[in-house]
């Protein structure tokens, strides 16, 4: 598909990346910029082939496709590089989990000549690092993609998202922002939330209740263990939904509460209920599995 593939930032998602693209024979040559010592000792482990930059300079001047797989704060700094050493021939594309911001930029930052084509593959976990990636991170999962004037360029960056395992869909940024902002950004937020208020309630209460963690906490904590660079990005750059979303959480969240304090049965039962068709309709569209505790062993 390419000559040569450069990701930038090769954390969970960027050596994922790799190690996919390397199965599919995605491009002939591999290369990462990666600022981080400790992740390019794991990096050299993936592949011998892999060739490891240290500057974004006029070593990336023949790139042909760029990924972008560094936390959205370091976008600015890198199209600097971008602009000086690129060529129109090259092809950009990100991993950004909110795109009304990464289109600004785009707009305002990036050379006219060049071609950024925004996307967000719904894949990743709490851990970080490339010595988590796996080849098929990617499979079956949904990659957004920024609704755009479809040409060869968008139509070569939705093959590669379709030729490591995605299922590609196309949105405006608008719309990305504010679905993501309700089923990822906002339960985020609700897991650090939540186990801020355990850690407050250990230190009001002087009980160590982390050890005595049932299912629920000890799955929000899971979720709650996520790079908080990122998420820091996530909701400061998704401000407005963010906003409307914890503003409506609140005041659901209110309800329950007026429900218990009132003991309220019918009430609160039926809410119980609905919530549960949620689940069923995630299971039926083949989003989690169905076994009990998630599949645990």
């Amino acid at each position: 598909m390419f000559n040569k593939l450069l990701i930038v930032g090769c954390g969970l998602i960027g050596s994922s990346i790799l190690r996919a693209s390397i199965k599919k024979k995605i491009a002939q040559k591999y290369f990462v910029y990666e600022k981080s010592i400790k992740n390019n000792s794991t990096i050299k482990k993936i592949n011998s082939k892999v060739i490891l930059l240290k500057k974004l300079d006029h070593n990336i001047s023949d790139i042909d496709f760029i990924i972008l797989s560094t936390p959205m704060s370091s976008y600015s700094r890198i199209i600097t590089s971008l602009n000086k050493f690129l060529t129109n021939k090259a092809i950009i594309t990100d991993v950004g989990s909110t795109k009304k911001n990464v289109l600004k930029l785009k707009k305002n930052e990036l050379n006219k000549s060049l071609n950024w084509i925004l996307s967000h593959p719904i894949a990743g976990s709490e851990v970080s690092g490339p010595e988590y990636g796996k080849a098929n991170l990617f499979k079956n999962r949904w990659c957004i993609i920024t609704k755009q004037k479809t040409d060869k360029k968008v139509e070569k960056v939705e093959r590669f998202w379709k030729k490591i395992g995605c299922k590609v869909i196309f949105m405006s940024p608008d719309e990305h922002d504010k679905i993501f902002a309700i089923t990822s950004h906002l339960p985020h937020l609700i897991a650090y939330n939540l186990i801020k208020t355990a850690q407050d309630f250990q230190h009001k209460e002087r009980k160590n209740l982390i050890k005595f963690s049932a299912g629920g906490l000890r799955d929000f904590s899971r979720t709650a263990a996520s790079n908080e660079i990122m998420w820091r990005d996530i909701f400061f750059n998704n401000k407005k939904n963010m906003l409307l979303g914890i503003n409506m959480f609140l005041k659901n969240l209110n309800s329950f509460k007026k429900n218990i304090e009132k003991l309220e049965d019918i009430k609160l039962r039926k809410k119980l209920l609905n919530s549960k068709k949620i689940r069923k309709e995630i299971i039926k569209l083949k989003q989690d599995v169905s076994e009990p505790d998630f599949g645990r062993k």
